[in-house]
């Protein structure tokens, strides 16, 4: 899939994050920084969609979005932000937002959620449940099974286990895994990672997930 994503976000160190991963996902991207260049450039209509950080200098998120509205502008927009309650998330999407999320993030979801608002319309629906063998993974309730039993996961051990499900057999480091499931704020040198797949292996069984030595995780053979 390809498209043009407009990214309106000020804290450079997260712009730069998003638009490498989005370009890497074959995306073209535009990064601005403040509210006023943000809606100037969003009302040209040459993009496909937004994301939109809602703490800007200058017009603010909601500001941006509400004058994108009212211009008839209906480009897609995913609000991206540090503002995780209720109230600023109903505004956001009474204001017309598609869809929002909370910072910190994951790369992978906010991946999905871009590709979800890109999708046409005619195109078949997301797949909703990861399967490797007789373990499943179920993305809308968040809960994996098997056949003795259903588990529930915290929320870093369900995106461990979405990567190693949508990666079945392939080894991932762990500064790939650190990536993914803890977004552009981990620490390198951590160890988090092995204690999550420690947390994990209790859960799923501890002959799933092999420890490939010197490289890090693999799920399965």
């Amino acid at each position: 899939m390809t498209g043009r994503i407009l990214i309106v976000e000020d804290e450079q160190r997260i712009a730069s994050f998003v638009e490498k991963g989005l370009r890497a996902n074959g995306f073209t991207t535009s990064v601005v920084g403040d509210g006023d260049t943000a809606l100037a450039w969003a009302l040209t209509g040459d993009f496909d969609l937004v994301v939109l950080d809602l703490g800007l200098p200058g017009r603010d998120g909601f500001s941006v979005l509400r004058a994108m509205r009212e211009a008839k502008v209906a480009t897609p927009v995913v609000i991206l932000t540090a503002r995780d309650s209720v109230h600023d998330t109903v505004a956001g999407l009474e204001g017309g937002a598609d869809d929002y999320m909370t910072k910190p993030f994951r790369f992978e979801e906010l991946l999905a959620r871009v590709r979800l608002r890109l999708r046409p319309a005619d195109r078949a629906p997301e797949v909703t449940v990861l399967r490797h063998e007789d373990l499943s993974l179920d993305l809308r309730t968040r809960r994996a099974r098997l056949p003795e039993a259903v588990i529930d996961l915290t929320a870093r051990e369900f995106a461990l286990l979405e990567l190693f499900l949508r990666h079945p057999g392939q080894v991932l480091a762990r500064e790939q895994i650190l990536s993914h499931v803890w977004g552009y704020d981990f620490d390198p040198g951590s160890n988090v990672v092995d204690v999550y797949v420690r947390a994990l292996r209790r859960k799923i069984g501890n002959d799933r997930i092999r420890t490939v030595r010197g490289m890090g995780y693999r799920l399965g053979v």
